[in-house]
């Protein structure tokens, strides 16, 4: 697809939603996996000023339709194999005057849409008027990323055209991206470190995207080498999947020029054993948040060796200072919160004033993460200040796991926090106390969980005990448990086999 017929399709797109009744600062639905339709209703949404809403495919239909409740959509947008969870979705969240796709990849459906759905392949031939052109201001919300944070419900993220294209800038520049790139994208649309650092920029450049539906590695191995692919972005667990992979080498990568990795910390070894079985790749180091629209520090390929785990220094367009809890610059080599400052931050949360508050005290977003800064300004991230959990690269917020759990009868107490893990670099673990009398198994821990969580949520490790440690004020010490724990993924015991992508 050329760059003009990308444009046509985006403007039948828009001119379809338009004459459906959406207008600027209605917001849209779209949960999909993978495609070029992706992109284009991506587009579609920002020509006419509404507010795109991305969501987790991964999700069940509960989590799903509070999102939609929430941002209070106008508009939905299903993939043909997500319709069923997208219907009961809409209907637990009561909407009742969304507009309803399927997108589809070919151009000629084959079988007719559920009642009340349509086809957006329709959309591309229908267009009898232009798409109406308004004015959008920088500051205009475009995209609306829900994200769990650490919260036990998502947060709306507001990210506008201010944001996006100054993180676009930012990652062109600092990241070494150029009109020639053939980038290969395989991590979820939906998420903001694929569409926004990545496709986004590749579209904004001028450079060639190839899109597969998912991170399969065998799948992976072959498009770089048939289309002779030059750059690749993968979180750690997608590198060490095609490291492992036995077609790696086999599979003609000479091609590759560009390695990007982020959404968690990049073990060290498996950095070193990248840059020995692909020499001609240069790699960059991604780190920031949602919030950030998304990437705030950069690991450059010059800096690798010198900077080993580091996060980097602050992007083009970002500020970065580590503080303390009264908002003061902490001196080199201390720990403290890390916090931007910059143009790609975003507008706020939506509906949630207090929140937003919070977030940007003294004018200064705070992330949350825990970091310390070297003298020359490299940054590393050393903890979370709240207890997130990133397991192949998704973010799961751990009190959300807790309160699942606590619904199971005969739960006493639960504590919820990331271990290391050699596959997904960090696995949800659950300890849990039984009331007492009441005889709880893993097995009925596991079958609750698959009842009421995502899969890339529950919990892969549960272990059953008397009791939690605690503080004299009754706080769970949940750093304790991580120590006290750390060898499960280490042991004969194995993880429950539930891929996070599940």
């Amino acid at each position: 697809m050329t760059f003009g017929q990308f444009d046509n399709a985006v403007d039948n797109c828009a001119a379809a939603l338009a004459s459906r009744g959406l207008a600027k600062g209605d917001r849209l639905g779209l949960l999909s996996r993978n495609g070029w339709e992706f992109a284009a209703l991506a587009y579609a949404a920002a020509r006419l000023g509404i507010v795109l809403v991305p969501i987790n495919f991964m999700l069940n239909s509960n989590e799903i339709a509070y999102i939609l409740g929430h941002a209070e959509v106008a508009g939905m947008v299903a993939e043909e194999a997500l319709i069923d969870v997208a219907q009961d979705a809409l209907v637990t969240a009561e909407i009742s005057r969304a507009v309803k796709g399927i997108v589809r990849a070919t151009s000629s459906p084959t079988s007719p849409p559920p009642p009340g759905w349509e086809h957006v392949s329709e959309w591309l031939s229908e267009r009898v008027a232009p798409p109406p052109q308004p004015l959008l201001d920088d500051d205009d919300p475009l995209r609306l990323m829900y994200t769990s944070g650490t919260e036990s419900r998502p947060k709306g993220v507001m990210l506008t055209s201010r944001s996006l294209i100054s993180q676009y800038v930012s990652c062109a520049i600092d990241g070494g991206m150029d009109h020639d790139d053939v980038d290969l994208h395989t991590l979820p649309l939906y998420h903001c470190a694929q569409l926004d650092c990545f496709l986004c920029v590749d579209i904004y450049l001028g450079a060639t995207s190839v899109i597969l539906p998912s991170p399969d590695p065998a799948a992976m191995l072959a498009a770089i080498e048939r289309e002779a692919v030059t750059k690749l972005f993968c979180p750690p667990t997608v590198w060490i999947g095609l490291l492992r992979h036995p077609d790696f080498d086999h599979r003609d990568l000479r091609s590759l020029r560009k390695g990007y990795y982020g959404a968690s910390a990049m073990p060290v070894e498996i950095l070193k054993e990248l840059q020995e079985r692909l020499p001609r790749v240069e790699f960059w180091n991604f780190y920031g948040q949602t919030e950030m629209a998304p990437v705030a520090t950069i690991l450059r390929p010059t800096e690798q060796a010198t900077h080993p785990g580091s996060a980097g220094r602050a992007s083009l367009n970002v500020e970065t200072r580590v503080v303390d809890d009264e908002d003061t610059i902490v001196d080199a080599g201390v720990i403290g919160e890390i916090v931007h400052r910059s143009p790609q931050a975003t507008l706020g949360y939506y509906r949630d004033p207090d929140k937003t508050t919070d977030a940007f005290r003294n004018g200064w977003f705070h992330s949350g993460d825990l970091g310390v800064m070297s003298a020359e300004g490299y940054l590393s991230v050393v903890d979370r200040k709240k207890d997130m959990i990133k397991t192949g690269g998704e973010n799961v917020a751990s009190r959300e796991v807790e309160e699942a759990l606590y619904e199971l009868e005969g739960v006493a107490e639960v504590a919820v926090f990331g271990i290391h893990d050699p596959r997904w670099i960090e696995a949800v673990a659950a300890v849990i106390v039984a009331r007492p009398g009441v005889s709880l198994t893993e097995d009925d821990v596991h079958r609750h969980a698959r009842e009421r969580l995502a899969g890339y949520k529950r919990p892969k490790y549960v272990v059953l005990a008397q009791s939690l440690p605690k503080n004299p004020s009754g706080k769970i010490l949940k750093r304790e448990l991580r120590q006290m724990h750390a060898e499960l993924s280490g042991t004969a015991r194995q993880p429950l086999q539930d891929s996070p992508q599940n």
